[in-house]
């Protein structure tokens, strides 16, 4: 196993949960945290307020494949300063980021392989090359892989995979690998395999 794999298990094992709702996931044969004194920390008390706030927070930072603290926080300033509910702004903008896109569009089989792909250049926005993953995509922005990338073994399997559905804010031809982002999920529109709760991320950020 890569390291990169390694540490998005630790992470889900850390958090308890399987965060990205894989079977080959370890958190579904070992429920304890990772490390030497993981299993006693199963059973460790109940988390105040502030604690929940942190889990529910490293729980939506790291779905979206771990993004860096300052980042993510460079986003929920973002969703304060839109109109609306801060807690909807913040998932849609996590939503609207390429390689979440990428990921819901089937084009790769996690949200890291699907980072890893932008970054390599295999994906074009609206016709153009774009290689960065927290790109914000547009409502309408057509998204596809690249010609020379659409025999890549890792993409057709993950469009063949039948681990996850296709979200209904999204369509997509997988026969051309081309995809539309119809519009900004509201976060009930969104997939998660596992409880997330924006609003206690809002209440972490506005301690």
């Amino acid at each position: 196993m890569s390291k990169r794999a390694s540490s998005k298990y630790k992470l889900s094992r850390r958090l308890g949960q399987n965060l990205w709702g894989r079977p080959k996931d370890p958190v579904t044969q070992r429920e304890y945290g990772p490390g030497q004194h993981g299993a006693q920390g199963s059973r460790r008390r109940r988390p105040s307020d502030y604690g929940v706030q942190l889990l529910a927070k490293q729980r939506l930072k790291g779905y979206y494949g771990n993004i860096t603290e300052r980042q993510f926080r460079r986003y929920f300033a973002e969703a304060v300063r839109r109109l609306g509910d801060t807690s909807e702004n913040l998932i849609g903008l996590l939503e609207c980021r390429l390689d979440a896109v990428v990921y819901r569009m089937k084009f790769a089989p996690t949200v890291f392989a699907a980072r890893q792909l932008v970054n390599h250049g295999h994906v074009k926005v609206n016709g153009r090359r774009v290689n960065i993953a927290s790109y914000l995509v547009p409502t309408g922005a057509v998204i596809e892989v690249r010609d020379k990338s659409r025999q890549m073994a890792s993409v057709l399997e993950a469009v063949q995979s039948g681990e996850r559905d296709v979200p209904d804010y999204i369509e997509v031809d997988n026969e051309k690998l081309r995809g539309t982002f119809l519009r900004v999920p509201a976060t009930s529109d969104v997939p998660y395999p596992v409880q997330m709760e924006p609003h206690l991320v809002v209440e972490y950020y506005s301690r």
